[in-house]
């Protein structure tokens, strides 16, 4: 059966998509979920950042667990393989010392909230995080420290999630942010996945 699946960011979403979001078979959200409210509402998924600052603001306090998105969803999405961000701690702290607490693993932290609230945890592989370094080099990008994690969601849809005859679309990604993940890059991979036909943008369908 084919699936529609939406993926959306937590960049700005354009008025009127709130149905097309929340009534596709799974929806994916990240982090703080901000994409809720203009966005839709409905959150199957969950792709967090489980390291560094954003792993701890969402674990500490019962803010980011309570949420009405993470109540809802039935799944975690760990976007940061641990063995991958372990052989990045040693070449940062060289390179970007001020990025001395990006590599801190709080994966056990989702895995326990996880267990005792009954939902599935996935750790996206190494394996996707590698295959996207080699791609982007496609696209000039300019220095960079990772992938962003809307660019590893997506990836790990595309590859690993979506069947044949399925449907991926993606909101709310500006492709703009945090200076050391290659957004530009990323927009130009982003926009051969469309072309292509693996993947459309809803916002273009507004």
């Amino acid at each position: 059966m084919t699936r529609r699946i939406a993926i959306v960011g937590n960049g700005p979403i354009r008025d009127g998509l709130a149905d097309a979001i929340d009534s596709a078979d799974i929806v994916v959200r990240f982090n703080l979920c901000r994409s809720a409210g203009a966005g839709g509402v409905r959150t199957d998924i969950i792709a967090v950042c489980n390291t560094g600052r954003p792993a701890l603001e969402m674990l500490a306090g019962g803010c980011w667990k309570a949420s009405e998105t993470v109540r809802q969803a039935s799944e975690i999405w760990c976007v940061r393989a641990p063995e991958t961000f372990a052989a990045l701690r040693a070449p940062l702290s060289l390179s970007h010392p001020d990025l001395d607490d990006f590599c801190d693993d709080y994966t056990p932290g989702f895995e326990t909230f996880a267990r005792v609230t009954g939902r599935r945890l996935c750790i996206i592989p190494a394996a996707t995080h590698r295959a996207l370094d080699v791609s982007l080099a496609a696209f000039d990008p300019v220095p960079y420290v990772v992938p962003s994690s809307g660019l590893i969601t997506i990836a790990h849809v595309l590859d690993s999630i979506a069947m044949e005859g399925d449907a991926v679309a993606i909101a709310g990604f500006g492709h703009e942010g945090w200076e050391w993940h290659p957004f530009a890059a990323e927009r130009r991979w982003v926009e051969a996945a469309i072309a292509a036909g693996r993947l459309e943008r809803l916002d273009r369908q507004a």
